[in-house]
């Protein structure tokens, strides 16, 4: 019998017979087996629904499986504290995911000779930023802060100092240490430290493309270690803005839910300084002043990077409840999203309707508009009102970017002081005006029982009859302007004279990644540069001096013999 034949003989010549019984055979085992899987599945359950799993015998108590009301209460509320930790270190996590949506903005907005350079100012705002905060930032923000109720209580942060009952910084919780060797204090650092780190790479983007690294490096302290956290006390920790309604009775004080002032004004505010110091990019302006287009090099980076921005400001807005529980939660995403998607399309139709075309660049900087506006109200508007307030940002950005550059003859590559900057006042005072009073009772210490003759009662804008909030805001406003680019200013200026901010033209010229950084991000490439017309406008350089016009070709390196071959078979 050859292979692959069947001996009929086994079976008496009956092939179908043996077939048959196989199948019957291989059936029943299946059964069999089957069967058996659903018996052990059966004896072996534990809880499929989950009825008596977290139950009394759960809890720990004196007596096992009797906890008393006492014990009960505090299985309770150490329940409800762990969640609103998680809930608060898992939205940290997602802003700190920002920093990726930052860095691959401000690259694509750049230039290729500057990609790597601009994307390692990204990370060390980072490094630089959270070693500053930890060390004295935190504790001049919220040393005084005496209670955060949602995480605990952080008790341990009871030292302001004041002048007069008005609060300026605070005074405990340097390096964590001490009392501040909380995990309630630890879990409101890590959040509040992303939050810093936004605001301090936000000016990398308007000075990018002709800034020392080491500059970066130096203002990140000074940014992370005075100019966020004070002006931060003053409007999160207790200080003297958060007072105007206890005080004065404007309102609810200074109302900012998750930073449109304290972290994308101050930014904004830096950007503006930074630039201004700085002085535009050589071939910026020609020399009458009109601007010259220098489009970034990679607008689908840019893109990328600003949906990356859009998923982590559900962790900045959504998380600034600091609780899980807070079912307010939804209304702030909610909000988000929508402020978010009606400002990138505003600017989208804005540009295409004024240019043709919808620009890319300034849909996403809509996007990012929308989203820094409603920063600050989110929590206190319904949704019309997020979505007006997204409408107005969309086209503030557009109008602000031309702004800024055309008659103020300012240099921003990335367009962040009108994002962050504009958008982020306007985030402020559209909570004065919009804020519908069905959230915030008892916010800053105002109305906890009863607002305005109602009970439960919470911050409320002009339209919805409190005039004093909308004063509040306004006020809040001026002084994020007064403090974040005065004092920058005044920084930059030192700073400047100091170390001197702004790389050689030669340096400038040929990108920076390479004399600063030592390396290049697409090493194959390479710059081939010509003299152009002699170049007039601001810069470093001044008038009459001839800057070559830089072009990145591919560096295909060919060996003569190839070429020879190639030309010999062309030939």
């Amino acid at each position: 019998m050859g292979p692959g034949t069947f001996d009929t003989g086994i079976l008496g010549g009956d092939a179908g017979t043996y077939l048959r019984c196989r199948r019957a055979w291989l059936l029943g085992m299946v059964g069999f087996l089957l069967l058996l899987l659903a018996a052990v599945s059966l004896a072996l359950a534990g809880d499929p629904t989950g009825a008596s799993t977290g139950t009394a015998a759960d809890v720990t108590a004196t007596r096992p499986g009797a906890p008393t009301f006492i014990e009960l209460a505090n299985q309770v509320g150490h329940n409800k504290i762990g969640l609103n930790f998680i809930w608060t270190l898992l939205a940290g996590f997602l802003v700190f995911f920002m920093q990726a949506g930052f860095a691959l903005v401000e690259t694509g907005f750049t230039r290729a000779k500057n990609a790597a350079h601009t994307m390692a100012m990204n990370l060390m705002v980072f490094l630089v930023g959270a070693v500053g905060y930890y060390l004295i930032g935190f504790a001049l923000q919220f040393g005084g802060v005496m209670s955060v109720a949602n995480l605990g209580g952080v008790s341990a942060l009871d030292r302001e100092f004041s002048l007069g009952g008005f609060g300026l910084f605070g005074l405990k919780g340097f390096a964590l240490t001490g009392s501040a060797y909380d995990v309630g204090v630890f879990a409101l650092f890590l959040f509040q430290m992303v939050f810093m780190d936004t605001a301090a790479t936000i000016p990398t983007g308007a000075m990018a493309e002709r800034v020392k690294f080491l500059a970066v490096v130096i203002s990140t302290l000074f940014i992370s270690m005075f100019l966020y956290p004070i002006f931060g006390n003053w409007v999160w920790g207790g200080g003297w803005l958060s007072q105007l309604g206890a005080k004065f009775g404007l309102g609810h004080g200074a109302v900012d839910f998750a930073g449109s002032a304290v972290v994308h004004m101050m930014g904004g505010m830096a950007a503006l300084a930074g630039a201004i110091v700085l002085g535009p990019r050589i071939g910026k302006f020609k020399n009458d002043g009109t601007p010259v287009a220098i489009p970034g090099h990679n607008i689908p980076l840019a893109v990328l990077g600003t949906i990356i921005l859009f998923f982590g400001w559900f962790g900045f807005n959504p998380g600034s409840t600091l609780a899980g529980g807070d079912l307010r939660i939804a209304i702030v995403a909610v909000n988000t999203m929508m402020a978010g998607a009606v400002g990138g399309l505003v600017a989208m139709v804005y540009m295409w309707f004024k240019y043709g075309k919808p620009d890319p660049s300034m849909t996403c900087n809509g996007v990012l508009a929308g989203l820094v506006a409603i920063t600050a109200p989110c929590a206190f508007v319904n949704g019309v009102s997020a979505i007006i307030i997204g409408a107005v940002a969309g086209v503030l950005v557009c109008a602000g970017v031309e702004f800024i550059e055309r008659r103020l003859h300012i240099d921003d590559p990335v367009g962040a002081i009108a994002v962050h900057g504009l958008n982020g006042l306007w985030g402020v005072i559209s909570l004065g005006l919009f804020a519908d009073g069905t959230y915030g009772a008892g916010w800053n210490g105002v109305g906890a029982q009863i607002y305005q003759g109602v009970a439960g009662r919470g911050v409320a804008g002009l339209f919805y009859g409190d005039p004093g909030q909308f004063v509040a805001q306004l006020i809040t406003g001026g002084v994020a302007i007064l403090w974040g680019f005065g004092v920058s200013y005044v920084f930059f200026k030192v700073l400047d004279r100091a170390i001197g901010i702004r790389s050689s033209a030669s340096d400038e010229v040929m990108g920076l990644d390479l004399p600063e950084m030592g390396v290049l991000a697409y090493p194959d490439f390479l710059v081939s540069s010509q003299p152009s017309e002699p170049y007039g406008g601001g810069g470093p350089t001044g008038a009459g001096v001839p800057i070559p016009q830089v072009t990145w070709v591919p560096n295909q390196k060919v060996s003569t013999a190839t070429a020879e071959a190639a030309g010999e078979a062309g030939g």
